[in-house]
């Protein structure tokens, strides 16, 4: 009898002990379940960034992440997505991406909002166009959206611009923007770059030339694209701001060549000279109604910081150094307009 009881007693234990190490086995595959699910590695390395656009929803998230290979078991992103309610919590954005990021942490940087900015570099942008195409290739924002502010008289009025001068309004230098920034936002902080640029003394030395600020970046345009080096540029501004005080038209060959719209001219001929535009200075007395290109700071500063002489033309040296020959009379102008005729002759440059 005693032998019976000992016995059913160990069984007992036995299945006591089975039973916990089943629940603990349990236990433990629920706790791996739920690891593997949150925190155990996801994304790969397919892609640098995911992009999430504006008015997407999680179903148009969940098709991006399947269909560019960003995690290596969508389901359990799925899962965890439901789990976290990030379903209905879908921002919009560029998010930089790390490999082996757990669905945890994924989801959370998506929730959370904690884009990556944008750097975008702005120089040597000739139109506002390129300007628009360039920014739409960096940003979410569309070139038409951008462009459809920038030629609305309406906005850019609110601004303090005209369609023909807003583009002074951009300077050139290396901004951050979160990817989906609206086009408005861009130019609003397009806007507040320029009024910080404009201090009290840029101003004054602007009111000194008898130029408002936007007139001085017109004119820095045309000093930018005569000069190839930026040393001569205080030169040119003293030459042109000379022609302007004396009435005398500007006669600057870059805005013939805006005015034709073919950047490809190298030498500016007698046809182009009388393109009836308000751009072309060598019909039109003073400078024209908005830049002919996006004018460097450097030009900017070498109108209001001119070099003081009394010259009234210039001629691009014969040796094609980018250096330019001045004069102060016609006499010699015609001497060093001859020389570069004559080189340009040489190298057989008709255009």
């Amino acid at each position: 009898m005693a032998t019976q009881q000992q016995s059913s007693g160990g069984v007992f234990r036995k299945f006591i002990i089975t039973l916990v190490i089943i629940i603990v086995l349990a236990l433990a595959g629920t706790g791996l379940f739920y690891y593997l699910r949150y925190f155990g590695p996801n994304v790969t390395d397919r892609q640098e960034y995911l992009y999430i656009h504006t008015g997407s929803n999680f179903n148009d998230v969940y098709k991006t992440i399947r269909e560019e290979g960003i995690v290596k078991d969508s389901t359990t992103f799925m899962w965890a997505a439901h789990n976290k309610n990030y379903i209905n919590r879908v921002k919009p954005g560029r998010y930089r991406l790390r490999s082996g990021m757990s669905n945890r942490d994924l989801i959370r940087m998506l929730i959370l909002g904690e884009q990556e900015p944008v750097k975008v570099s702005i120089k040597n942008l000739r139109l506002k166009e390129n300007f628009a195409g360039y920014v739409s290739k960096k940003l979410e924002a569309d070139s038409l959206s951008i462009i459809s502010l920038l030629d609305s008289t309406e906005y850019v009025e609110k601004l303090g611009f005209t369609k023909d001068n807003i583009y002074t309004m951009i300077l050139p230098n290396t901004y951050q923007f979160y990817w989906n920034v609206p086009a408005k936002k861009i130019l609003g902080r397009m806007l507040g770059e320029y009024q910080k640029f404009w201090t009290a003394e840029r101003k004054r030395k602007a009111a000194a030339l008898n130029l408002s600020p936007v007139k001085v970046s017109i004119l820095a345009s045309i000093v930018d694209a005569e000069a190839l080096h930026d040393d001569e540029m205080p030169a040119i501004a003293g030459l042109y701001l000379n022609r302007l005080r004396k009435g005398m038209k500007l006669e600057a060959d870059p805005t013939v060549i805006f005015a034709a719209n073919d950047f490809t001219i190298h030498r500016v001929l007698r046809k182009q000279l009388v393109i009836n535009s308000p751009y072309n200075t060598y019909m039109y007395t003073g400078l024209p109604p908005g830049p002919i290109m996006m004018p460097s700071i450097n030009a900017i500063n070498a109108v209001l910081d001119y070099q003081h002489n009394d010259y009234i033309y210039m001629c691009a040296k014969e040796d094609f150094s980018g250096y330019h020959n001045f004069a102060d009379n016609v006499a010699q102008h015609l001497i060093n307009a001859h020389k570069f005729q004559k080189a340009l002759d040489e190298r057989n440059i008709k255009r």
